[in-house]
């Protein structure tokens, strides 16, 4: 995984996918337990809030149009409160994003509620029919999505084993896109595969691999096998398993590949399966190869299971994690203004909170990195505006800056401290703050709330500004002109943020 798939990941847009299989809502309850029922001998949940998410099919449909695709989503509900809830939410997705439901009245829509506490989920309710349909309703599912086709460019079945893709419309579905050449792409459900046979590529996770071929899938090498063993009785193509903390296998008859996982940190793998097949499926339908397209897909899903829920990852983020793996690449998190902006909007969508600061950074000291170890502790996400070369000698003088502008963004992109860097011209970053919209304005204690650049901006849209303790004794203008070290001042300033 590297900067290389950064072209693929541009030819992603517009790609159209036809995507059939089982839509369900995901609610999310959150609220607050601080004492135990009189009634019996459980937590009463407090409701503060909630959420409500398109999940399933209507995740992947999700994750396609996150990555600048189309989707045409056919699925099967019943004529209820939840399935008019998910047009709703359909239709929020804009025009990128078609339903086409099949109701069926006799059936409940899906719908998985979380309840959540301090980050905790402490249980889920389901309210679900899980039947096959019955023949007629069989026969509009066939219809609708081979009416499709012709305009498709990849098909994903999404089988989340609650009766929309039945063995007839499996098999009905299969085979069309074979007579068209059109790629099909499966993220099974259940034990049998029978019904996918002739799929090109199925996608189960470790935990289905081993259910279906019924064989043990610890290592590199059991996974090979087992994988081999379905495609030898179903007639795949492929199987590429996600592994979860062992990252991703990619297994043909004659070939295998085990890629190492991308995910910094996981917090939460709900619907990662969905990110995988809707991104293997795009980059397959954009010209990629197995490994780039599975390579890509590894990467997104890194991304996802490190939020809360069933979550997409935005352009932004996969171009600034594909910039992080492409080798030496510390600068990864130097962001254009675009990107910045296209970043932020992510970061907000998931509820982050995100912080700014700014300056010169010319002779970085331990006072920079504690001033930027203290803001990072005061948001979600800290982004460092930096003085251009001629800022800062119009600010400083001709004799600086000392270093470069393109070394100085490269220094702070190292700091863990630091998730993003931008550069900008003015004497002030007042117009990137605009642009920006942190919610955390900060600066070194030097300064007064009436004096930073921007706070009545922020003050403006109910921002903050916060005053950031400085090290005593430190500064670059005294570095270069007195030679100061305080070396006591350093160790103590190093020591607090170690």
């Amino acid at each position: 995984m590297s900067a290389d798939l950064l072209p693929l990941l541009s030819r992603l847009s517009g790609v159209r996918v036809l995507c059939v299989g089982d839509i369900m809502l995901d609610r999310y309850v959150y609220g607050r337990v601080s004492r135990i029922s009189p009634e019996a001998p459980i937590p009463v949940f407090a409701t503060d809030s909630e959420r409500l998410v398109l999940g399933g099919a209507g995740n992947v449909a999700r994750n396609i149009i996150a990555l600048g695709g189309q989707c045409d989503l056919v699925t099967l509900t019943g004529r209820d409160s939840t399935a008019s809830q998910i047009t709703e939410l359909a239709d929020s997705e804009g025009a990128a994003f078609r339903l086409f439901s099949i109701a069926d009245p006799r059936r409940h829509t899906p719908l998985k509620t979380r309840h959540i506490a301090s980050g905790q989920q402490l249980f889920r309710t389901d309210d679900e029919t899980a039947a096959e349909p019955d023949a007629t309703t069989t026969a509009a599912l066939i219809e609708t999505a081979l009416g499709l086709l012709p305009a498709t460019q990849v098909v994903i079945l999404s089988d989340y084993g609650k009766g929309t893709l039945s063995p007839a419309i499996c098999q009905a579905l299969i085979a069309a896109a074979r007579a068209k050449g059109v790629p099909l792409f499966v993220d099974p459900k259940g034990s049998d595969y029978s019904k996918y046979a002739g799929a090109e590529i199925v996608t189960p996770n470790r935990a289905e691999l081993e259910a279906a071929s019924r064989l043990p899938t610890r290592t590199d090498a059991e996974v090979t096998h087992a994988a081999r063993s379905l495609i030898a009785a179903h007639g795949f193509d492929a199987v590429i398993a996600t592994r979860s903390e062992k990252g991703m296998s990619i297994i043909a008859a004659d070939a295998a590949e085990h890629l190492p996982t991308a995910a910094i940190e996981v917090y939460d793998v709900s619907g990662a399966g969905d990110t995988v097949v809707a991104t293997l499926a795009m980059a397959r339908a954009a010209g990629a190869h197995l490994h780039e397209a599975a390579s890509l897909a590894n990467c997104v899903a890194g991304i996802v299971v490190g939020k809360r829920g069933t979550a997409t990852a935005s352009l932004a983020e996969i171009r600034l994690a594909l910039r992080r793996h492409g080798g030496f690449r510390q600068d990864a998190k130097i962001l254009d203004r675009k990107m910045l902006a296209d970043l932020a909007h992510a970061w907000r969508a998931e509820g982050l909170m995100i912080g700014f600061t700014n300056g010169c950074f010319d002779v970085l000291h331990a006072g920079h990195v504690s001033l930027l170890a203290q803001a990072r502790a005061q948001c979600d996400r800290l982004v460092v505006g930096v003085n251009s070369d001629a800022s800062v000698s119009r600010l400083k003088g001709p004799t600086r800056p000392i270093h470069h502008e393109d070394l100085r963004m490269f220094v702070l992109s190292a700091l863990e401290a630091v998730d993003a860097v931008v550069l900008f011209a003015e004497d002030t970053p007042l117009e990137l703050i605009a642009a920006l919209r942190p919610d955390v304005l900060m600066k070194g204690a030097d300064y007064t709330l009436d004096t930073v650049v921007g706070a009545d901006i922020v003050r403006a849209y109910g921002g903050v500004i916060k005053l950031i303790p400085l090290v005593p004794g430190l500064s670059t203008t005294g570095i270069l002109t007195h030679g100061q070290h305080p070396v006591s001042t350093v160790r103590t300033a190093a020591a607090s943020h170690a």
